[in-house]
């Protein structure tokens, strides 16, 4: 089989990758989508039966289905088999969170136990805690936790005041602090906990058992959204922690920390795909039931309008979550070659996709925020009951614009880490932008006579880079290493790179399946709605960048450029969205 192109982090503002090198979401095996049926079959049996019970905070309960979800190996999929897990590839740990992302508040305990209460011991922790602790988490006996935020550090997460000391006699560490927002705080067995040894500027790693003398959980919070998952506060008193529980090195938890928020930002990408895709198929299943006016409100064009966005945009998230996600997988491969250890091998090549890794948390989070307030609004004063599901879906959905560090914080991250990429000689961004932002004056897309379907999806996504690369060179030449204080620009350059990153991803989908299945008019609508409202996101975003960096005299040719750039041949939005919808409205169901 040909080797694919794989595109390092950011790479793909100024390389090319062609259909054929992306992996899709039909392309999933069987044991895939077995997988994942389980999962489905989980949900119906065990967590929707009981969500009202959950939601009244029922500590227990959600214990006991964790439990349960152990025992089916759920838990155990991330989990290598020397330690009782199945060690399944990292596209299908997305695709579990995918499908377990229908679950509300059972989705968020779940996930932090199989993602920030697992992970950092299973890539972090010796041969020792792994041998103790990974079996027992993966097969559910011992549920986890992972303690980073405190009172006064959020976003600034290393300026947490949580201490450990030395102990007199060198057995343990001597604990303090608190830490506030911690999923699964009131029933989990173990804890990651980040703290400072003595006066140490940067944070260390502890494995922390709930049990241990000292240790005291808080009462649960009274939420938002989310309410069946425990969030509260762990008080740390003189607590007596043993030297081997020490993850990883001393002063290694900052490295930690940020390792796992990028795993946790990739994760929460797919997460929201699951609820979106539940959300839609409730929206369409009531306008398939609820009439106005002696018809079904699923025979309005207004409906449709709303039904057929909602899968445009998640259509498009998800094409870039597992478009990604093989990428990872194939760098995993490679670094596992080269050192032999696989849990260092998965959080390096995660940690490695940092760019996408915040494309996918900020891009998915404000999808399924747009997925899940048109379902409220297609059930009318029914969505606003808390009878329905997507009241629920409604509530749930605004934490994941908070979790994993907030869409704030991940679009400076999008532009900063990419830039920084950049300058370690990973791809050459600042050449190709400067040699572009120097001949401005000359870009013109002129009348193109005759090109193929994909050729001119190409075209415009090629240009929409182009786009970026100027706004890139121009704030940088404006403000040089002040750029990181104008972060409304910096956001104008992360919409940018997030919108045509998601284009692309999808362009490439809709080829390849094009390729495998033939005549696709319906993706190509998808196709085709995206790149038109992605070329007006554009324009807006770099006439707001250019006009904040660009003299009076440079920003007249920059925005004739950008006009030039985001210029696409016009489409009947109505109609392809009309048949979009027909579609959903027909399967009755999300089936794209």
């Amino acid at each position: 089989m040909e080797d694919r192109k794989v595109l390092k982090s950011g790479e793909f503002l100024v390389s090319d990758i062609k259909a054929k090198d992306i992996f899709i979401p039909e392309e999933f095996n069987e044991e895939q989508r077995m997988i994942a049926q389980t999962c489905r079959d989980f949900l119906e049996a065990e967590v929707y039966p009981r969500m009202a019970d959950l939601e009244k905070g029922d500590r227990v309960l959600m214990k006991q289905i964790l439990k349960k979800a152990g025992e089916l190996g759920l838990m155990g999929i991330s989990v290598p088999e020397e330690f009782g897990g199945f060690g399944q590839s990292f596209v299908t740990q997305m695709l579990v969170a995918e499908t377990t992302g229908a679950g509300f508040s059972f989705s968020v305990a779940f996930m932090a136990h199989c993602g920030i209460g697992t992970l950092p011991i299973l890539y972090y922790g010796n041969k020792d805690q792994r041998e103790r602790y990974i079996p027992k988490l993966a097969s559910g006996e011992l549920l986890g936790s992972y303690c980073l935020t405190e009172p006064g550090a959020g976003s600034d997460a290393n300026s947490g005041k949580t201490n450990a000391k030395l102990s007199e006699d060198g057995k343990h560490y001597i604990l303090n602090g608190q830490k506030m927002w911690i999923t699964n705080a009131g029933f989990a067995d173990t804890q990651v906990v980040f703290a400072k040894i003595d006066i140490d500027r940067v944070l260390s790693a502890f494995i922390v058992e709930s049990a241990l003398p000292g240790v005291v959980i808080g009462p649960d919070e009274h939420k938002m959204g989310i309410k069946g998952s425990s969030t509260a506060q762990i008080y740390y008193n003189e607590v007596k922690v043993p030297v081997e529980n020490l993850l990883g090195k001393r002063g290694e938890g900052f490295r930690i920390a940020l390792s796992i928020l990028h795993m946790g930002r990739i994760k929460l990408g797919a997460n929201v795909i699951g609820a979106a895709k539940k959300a839609i198929t409730d929206s369409v299943k009531y306008a398939n039931e609820r009439k106005q006016f002696g018809v079904l409100i699923s025979s309005f064009g207004a409906i449709k309008h709303k039904l057929a966005s909602q899968v445009i945009r998640l259509y498009a998230s998800e094409s870039a979550v597992y478009r990604v996600s093989k990428d990872i997988d194939d760098l995993i491969s490679k670094l596992k070659a080269d050192s032999g250890d696989t849990g260092r091998a998965t959080i390096e090549a995660i940690s490695h996709y940092a760019v996408e890794a915040a494309i996918l948390k900020v891009f998915g989070s404000e999808m399924l925020d747009f997925v899940a307030d048109e379902a409220v609004q297609i059930h009318g004063g029914m969505g606003y009951s808390a009878e329905m599901d997507v009241e629920r879906c409604y509530r749930d959905s605004r934490i994941n614009r908070i979790f994993e560090g907030t869409n704030e914080i991940n679009r400076l991250l999008v532009v900063d880490t990419a830039m920084k990429r950049a300058m370690k000689g990973d791809f050459d961004l600042f050449g190709k932008a400067e040699t572009l932002f120097n001949g401005v004056d000359k870009i013109s897309t002129g009348e193109i006579v005759s090109e193929s379907y994909f050729t001119e999806k190409t075209r415009y996504i090629d240009n929409f880079k182009k786009v970026i690369l100027l706004c890139i060179h121009g704030a940088v030449k404006q403000f040089d290493k002040k750029l990181i204080n104008e972060q409304e620009i910096l956001n104008n350059i992360a919409d940018m790179m997030m919108e045509t990153y998601v284009s692309e991803s999808l362009s490439l989908r809709v080829e390849k399946l094009d390729t495998i299945k033939g005549n696709t008019p319906v993706f190509k609508d998808i196709l085709d709605v995206n790149i038109y409202d992605t070329a007006e996101i554009i324009r807006k975003s770099a006439y707001d960048a250019v006009y904040s960096f660009a003299s009076e005299e440079k920003s007249p040719e920059l925005i004739k450029a950008v006009d030039d750039l985001t210029k696409i041949r016009g489409i009947n939005v109505k109609d392809s969205r009309r048949r979009i919808a027909d579609k959903l409205i027909e399967d009755n169901s999300y089936k794209f």
